[in-house]
C-alpha cells in the first residue's frame, strides 16, 4: 500500500511513518519542514529510506500536492500550525494552514482517486464544555481559539467529502502528546527554562489549569486500533487518558525528575492565554470500546518526554536539517511490533 502522510516529518507523523515501514508500506512524507526535522526519518541511504518518497512542500501548493497524491491509497493529514498561544497574532495562519490546507489535501485526493483519511484533530473544538469528561457527541460552545476553529472546520470538510465524494475518514480528537520527537509543549518550554536557569521557573496562568495528556506510543495503538476496527463512513475518536493533572502536578513531576526545586513566578489568572481552556479532560469509552487502552500514564509520559529532551537537546535550538536518532515510539515499536497493517 502507498500511504501519504502530511507533517510526516514532525513529531507525531514521523512516528506514524515509522510504524507504515515497519508495516512494509511505502510512504510519501509531505513536509515543509517548518517545524518537521529530517532526522526525525530514517537516513538517506539506508534501506527503509528506500520506502519513502520524500516532498518538501507546503499545503498551500496545490499542483505538487496532487503529483505527490498519485497512486496513493491511504493518507493521513497530521500537517497543521498549532500554535494555539499566539493565534491572534496572526489569523489567517489558522485559516491558510489548517481549513484550506486541509481543504487542498481532499482535492488532491478526489483528482488522484484515494478515498481514505485520517485526520488529527483536537480536543479544543470543544471549547470550553461543561460537559467533563467531554464525549465525542458533544454540544459544541462557543469556539474559543482560531485553532481550535480551523480545526473544526477542517472535520466539517473532510464530513462533507465523505457524504459528497464516497471518502472515508477517521477523525482523532487528541488531548496534548507527550513522548520521544516532542518538540513543543509545556514540557518543553519547562525544561528549556531550568535548563537555562535551574533557580526560576516562569509559569503562564495560575498553575491550576487541568489538563489531560497521551504518551505518542499509546496514541498510534489508538490510531491503528481505530482504523483496524471502525468502519463508518465517518468515524470520530477522542483520544487520551482516564486521568488529568494541574500544570503545578506537571512542574512537581519536572522539578522531580530534574532534581531542581526552583522559585516559581505564577503570570496570574486561570487561563494562561486567549483561549486556553482551564479543564480539559475527554471521555475516551468510545475508543476504549475497541480493546484499546494506555501503557503510559501521565508522569509516565512526562518522565518519557525528559528523558528524549535530555538526550537530544539539538532539538531545543534545532535547524532543519539538525541530526536527531530516530527512536523508536513506543513499547511495541521497538519490539516489532506485529498484526494487521497500519493503514
Amino acid at each position: 500500500m502507498k500511504v501519504l502522510v502530511t507533517g510526516g516529518a514532525a513529531f507525531i507523523g514521523s512516528q506514524v511513518v515509522e510504524r507504515l515501514l515497519m508495516r512494509g508500506h511505502k510512504v510519501v512524507v509531505y513536509d515543509n519542514l517548518s517545524t518537521g526535522q529530517m532526522g526525525f526519518l530514517p537516513p538517506a541511504g539506508s534501506s527503509a529510506w528506500a520506502s519513502i518518497q520524500f516532498a518538501q512542500a507546503d499545503l498551500l501548493d496545490l499542483p505538487r500536492l496532487k503529483e505527490a497524491m498519485q497512486g496513493v491509497d491511504f493518507v493521513y493529514h497530521l500537517a497543521a500550525n498549532a500554535d494555539v498561544r499566539f493565534g491572534t497574532n496572526h489569523p489567517s495562519r489558522d485559516l491558510e494552514q489548517n481549513t484550506i490546507g486541509t481543504f487542498n489535501v481532499l482535492e488532491a485526493m478526489r483528482s488522484a482517486g484515494c478515498r481514505k483519511i485520517a485526520f488529527s484533530s483536537t480536543g479544543s473544538i470543544y471549547g470550553e464544555c461543561k460537559v467533563i469528561p467531554t464525549p465525542e457527541d458533544s454540544p459544541f460552545p462557543v469556539q474559543t481559539s482560531l485553532y481550535g476553529a480551523s480545526k473544526l472546520a477542517g472535520e466539517g470538510l473532510i464530513s462533507a467529502y465523505c457524504e459528497g465524494f464516497g471518502f472515508q475518514s477517521w477523525i482523532f480528537r487528541f488531548v496534548s502528546i507527550l513522548g520521544e520527537r516532542y518538540t513543543h509543549g509545556h514540557v518543553f518550554d519547562f525544561y528549556k527554562q531550568l535548563l537555562a536557569n535551574p533557580n526560576e521557573l516562569k509559569v503562564l496562568g495560575d498553575g491550576r489549569q487541568k489538563k489531560s495528556y497521551l504518551y505518542v506510543g499509546d496514541c498510534m495503538n489508538a490510531i491503528e486500533t481505530a482504523i483496524e476496527k471502525a468502519d463508518d463512513k465517518v468515524n470520530i475518536f477522542n483520544l487520551g487518558t482516564e486521568e488529568f493533572i494541574q500544570v503545578t502536578d506537571s512542574i512537581g513531576f519536572i522539578c522531580d525528575c530534574l532534581g531542581v526545586k526552583p522559585k516559581i513566578q505564577y503570570g496570574g489568572g486561570e487561563r494562561g492565554w486567549i483561549g486556553d481552556n482551564p479543564f480539559i479532560f475527554l471521555d475516551t469509552k468510545k475508543i476504549r470500546g475497541l480493546g484499546w487502552k494506555p501503557e503510559l500514564t501521565i508522569k509516565e509520559g512526562v518522565f518519557a518526554t525528559l528523558n528524549f529532551l535530555r538526550k537530544n537537546q539539538a532539538v531545543l535550538s534545532r535547524t532543519e536539517d539538525r541530526a536527531i536518532p530516530a527512536q523508536p515510539s513506543s513499547k511495541a515499536a521497538s519490539e516489532g511490533a506485529s498484526g494487521s497493517a497500519f493503514f
